[in-house]
């Protein structure tokens, strides 16, 4: 099932995070981030209106994605940044196209015009997940 994101969810997602924190390169974050922290992540996205869905099996956070701002100026309002995270026990399950797609759907709604992901060149199933959902690459950092 896919949901919004409650406040209840911030262990449950951090401990999602936390793995790719320490296992992986491609948060762009070296240090896990704890409760309190995923926590102000959440209820920044929220205060902005936007879209933070986590898909959940037997009651139990397997998988999530949101978006955030790209650039604060105000020309950029309608392109937003993607994030994706998937129970790394549950990948290859269907979870991240699901969650993918109801996000971009959410952002179609509210009139969003552009979004962003943004990959690590080593995360080839992120890369496969973004073309599956089509995206199209457009440039590198």
């Amino acid at each position: 099932m896919i949901r919004s994101v409650r406040l209840s969810d911030a262990e449950a997602i951090a401990k999602i995070y936390n793995y790719y924190v320490k296992e992986t390169t491609v948060t762009f974050e070296t240090e896990e981030i704890d409760i309190t922290e995923m926590e102000k992540r959440i209820k920044k996205t929220l205060e902005y209106g936007y879209p933070f869905i986590v898909h959940e099996e037997e009651g139990i956070v397997t998988g999530y994605a949101y978006v955030r701002k790209w650039r604060e100026r105000i020309s950029y309002n309608n392109t937003l940044e993607t994030s994706i995270y998937v129970d790394k026990d549950k990948k290859t399950k269907g979870t991240g196209k699901k969650l993918y797609n109801s996000l971009i759907e959410k952002c179609k709604k509210s009139g969003v015009h552009v979004l962003i992901g943004v990959l690590a060149h080593t995360n080839t199933a992120s890369k496969k997940l973004h073309k599956n959902t089509g995206f199209e690459k457009t440039g590198h950092f």
